[in-house]
């Protein structure tokens, strides 16, 4: 189940902050995919659990401002993007408060995450990121 969760400057947007979350998340994705492959999943799925629910929050919270800030056109579709990922963080939440660690959520957290960090950071963030070096060479 381990995935290489590297970190790749072809994902930088160009802000320092948002890069610098993005690569927080990939290393926290990294942790759990190391946990899975060594049986400990289960106990790690919390943790990112609990990191993600408030850190996300806080992480799109900046992307949003920086988007409304530069007139991003894309931003009421960016932002249902987060709106959405936040549910399924909450969801994944849940169902770990209620079931426990199973190994279904374990891999459905994978899951989500791994779309995540692929769809959202890999194609939503960067073509905002094109956006804001257009936008510095207008």
């Amino acid at each position: 189940m381990s995935i290489g969760w590297e970190w790749s400057d072809n994902l930088a947007t160009g802000v320092t902050e948002i890069d610098n979350q993005h690569k927080e998340i990939f290393s926290r994705a990294g942790k759990l995919s190391a946990a899975c492959s060594e049986g400990k999943g289960k106990e790690e799925v919390l943790r990112l659990l609990l990191f993600l629910e408030d850190y996300i929050k806080e992480h799109f919270a900046a992307e949003e401002r920086l988007q409304l800030r530069h007139g991003y056109p894309d931003y009421a579709a960016h932002k249902s993007q987060h709106t959405r990922y936040i549910s399924d963080v909450a969801r994944l939440t849940t169902a770990f408060r209620e079931e426990g660690a199973t190994l279904s959520l374990v891999i459905m957290t994978n899951k989500t995450l791994a779309s995540w960090l692929v769809q959202h950071i890999g194609k939503t963030d960067r073509e905002f990121a094109n956006y804001l070096r257009e936008q510095a060479a207008a």
